[in-house]
């Protein structure tokens, strides 16, 4: 038995105008054709297919068989997919990366990677994007080592050979302690009173700080992979930490979470930059995604009725 032919792409745009147009004629129009010829397309694409697409005899509109239903669905993943495809095309020949590889730092608040997310989407949005979250060394790590094209990275501060980096802004850490945790009812700590409880601490997955304890002053920690972790077992009152405020605002206008006062621990700025490798330039697609970044307004700070007081 002879299988159905092969149509051709101006055969399944003409099927698509039809039923978007609603007519032959609507159809003629818009593709400024002749309405015979859009008849004769939609005539031959039915008879290499083998069936009626179109039940002409019920109504005066053309009104789809229900084979017709079904091959509408795939013509118009057909036709989605040549869309994407000749988008990828242009973007090729305009130098624009085929897929974009992102890490970014876990102290990054949500609200600026959801705003540097949203506007990438938009701006390109047949680019495929990889996204890994991770803390401290492991963002640089992970840009040295080609995984990702570019990072966007906290401490340590420190310049590295074979990156290219810029500042992008901070966002504010302070210590903080479920409200029952005694550091949190204490009226005055002592300098040195944060030594004697669990501090809950961020490790760094990768060797870039091993041997290295950034902002650990506890004589005994509890060492995690990664924020939410931390975030959990801080709310549990298991122990004490230092948190970015955009995450945890809620936690302390609520009460389930409270900053704590400590003389000799004030937390303080948690910078960031974004870098890529020295010898692989981002194109314009991860250009882009790093001046989003940098342009972002700080609105996540907490304002003159901040939260801090309570």
């Amino acid at each position: 038995m002879k299988g159905p032919g092969i149509p051709t792409f101006d055969q399944l745009q003409v099927f698509l105008t039809v039923v978007d147009e609603g007519s032959f004629a609507a159809a003629a129009r818009k593709l400024n054709r002749a309405t015979s010829v859009v008849s004769y397309t939609i005539a031959n694409l039915e008879a290499q297919l083998g069936f009626s697409l179109f039940d002409r005899t019920s109504t005066r509109r053309p009104k789809l068989t229900d084979a017709g239903k079904i091959v509408l669905t795939e013509t118009r993943a057909v036709a989605n997919g040549v869309r994407r495809l000749r988008a990828k095309a242009q973007g090729l020949l305009q130098g624009i990366e085929p897929c974009l590889s992102v890490v970014l730092d876990a102290m990054l608040p949500a609200s600026r990677v959801l705003g540097a997310l949203r506007a990438f989407r938009a701006r390109f949005p047949t680019i495929p994007l990889h996204v890994r979250t991770e803390g401290l060394g492991a963002v640089t790590e992970l840009v040295l080592n080609g995984k990702a094209s570019i990072g966007i990275s906290g401490p340590p501060d420190v310049d590295i050979d074979g990156l290219e980096r810029m500042g992008i802004g901070s966002v504010e850490l302070i210590p903080v302690a479920a409200p029952d945790h005694p550091l949190a009812l204490a009226d005055d700590n002592r300098i040195g009173a944060g030594r004697e409880h669990v501090q809950i601490v961020l490790t760094d997955r990768s060797e870039r700080t091993r041997g290295i304890d950034l902002g650990v002053v506890a004589t005994h920690t509890w060492r995690v992979a990664d924020l939410s972790t931390k975030h959990m077992l801080l709310l549990e009152g298991i122990g004490w930490g230092n948190m970015p405020v955009p995450l945890i605002r809620d936690d302390l206008i609520a009460g389930r979470l409270a900053k704590i006062t400590l003389p000799d621990i004030k937390g303080g700025n948690y910078r960031f930059f974004a870098i890529h490798r020295s010898d692989s330039p981002p194109g314009p697609a991860g250009t882009f995604m790093i001046e989003t970044f940098a342009n972002q307004v700080p609105n996540w700070a907490l304002g003159p009725c901040d939260v801090y007081a309570l």
